[in-house]
Order: structure tokens, then sequence, then C-alpha cells
């Protein structure tokens, strides 16, 4: 059964396959540079301010780095999420069928997981800046930057037709890689120095 890279994400028909056309470069590079464009961006940006220190703070928390920690965790709990719904309707789930409801769940899990990403970004540019001063804080600065762009590029290539069927979820997986890292160089560092603490 062959499945279409884009229903996990799109709710509308594509237009019809014509057996003529092919594929444009652009479709490809355009995303690419987009991508590289968002990353280097984001790292020039923090690179150059000045870190405030702090960027805001919730209540019930004991510090803005427990906020980011927790933030960071649900986001990545929701990215698990979405990984194991993408696998889940690509057939790649030994003995999970593929169900209707599991296409919103997909889409779903990856806009909260982005959203609760959003702020956690935004503290770090804003109030730590792109540091490097060691090797867990330079591959954190790192793969923060290159997630943004990798996610960027994904939704570009998620409004692009006639997609080869490998591309998507090998994007979609290189997004989940990245966060992974951001994850492990920051919320779990912060678990395992700090304590499992709000």
């Amino acid at each position: 059964m062959s499945v279409d890279p884009n229903a996990a994400t799109q709710s509308f028909p594509g237009r019809p396959h014509t057996t003529h056309s092919r594929p444009r470069p652009a479709r490809y590079l355009v995303p690419a540079l987009v991508a590289a464009a968002v990353a280097v961006g984001l790292g020039a940006y923090g690179k150059v301010h000045d870190p405030e220190g702090t960027a805001f703070n919730l209540a019930g928390f004991s510090s803005t780095g427990a906020v980011k920690a927790w933030l960071g965790t649900a986001a990545f709990a929701f990215a698990v999420v979405q990984l194991g719904s993408a696998l889940a309707l690509y057939g790649r789930l030994p003995g999970v069928r593929s169900k209707p409801w599991m296409a919103f769940v997909h889409r779903w899990s990856g806009r909260v997981a982005f959203l609760l990403a959003v702020p956690v970004a935004v503290h770090c540019l804003y109030a730590l800046g792109y540091q490097t001063y060691d090797t867990r804080t330079m591959w954190h600065s790192l793969f923060g930057c290159v997630f943004f762009g990798a996610f960027s590029a994904k939704m570009l290539l998620l409004r692009t037709e006639r997609l080869p069927g490998w591309l998507l979820p090998v994007v979609g997986g290189l997004v989940f890689a990245v966060l992974t890292v951001v994850w492990l160089t920051s919320a779990l560092w912060f678990f395992r120095t700090f304590g499992v603490t709000t």
C-alpha cells in the first residue's frame, strides 16, 4: 500500500499527478536556503545581542531555568507523540494500523511542540545569547538555531506537491533528531544538575 507523504498534514486533495512533469530543483533549493537563513539569522542575533539575563518567568516556578527546562521537556514529549503518529501513519509501527484520527494527532502534536519551543528559544536568544564557552552550550546554541531552520524547511516542503515519498520522513526525522540534541543539552542537563524541580 502506497502512502501519500503529505496525507498526514494536508486535508485537501492535491493536483492530479502528470507523468510528464519533472520536479524542479527550486522546490528543494528554496526550503534549504530558507532553513540556512533562519538558522544563521538566529545565531547571528544571539551572538551580537547583549544577553539580558532573563526574558520571562512563570508563577509557580523557582527560576527561569526551570521554566525553560519544563517547557522544553513538554515540547520534546509532544515531538515524541508526533514521531510515533508519523511512524503509525507510514505503517512503520508493528501491530499498529493507521487510523484517520492519527493524522489529527500528528498535526496537532507538532503544532503544540512548536508553540512550546518558541518561548524557550526567545528566552535562550534574548536572555542568554549564542554561547560557546563550553562544549554543551556550544552544541545547544548550534542545534537550537538549526532546529528552527530545519522546521522552517519542513513547513515549506509540506506545501510542495509531488515530493518523493522519502523526503518528508527524512526531514521530519532530522527535525526530531535536532530537537533531541537540544533537549539533551538543556532540559536533561538542568534536571541532572539541579534536580527535577519546579
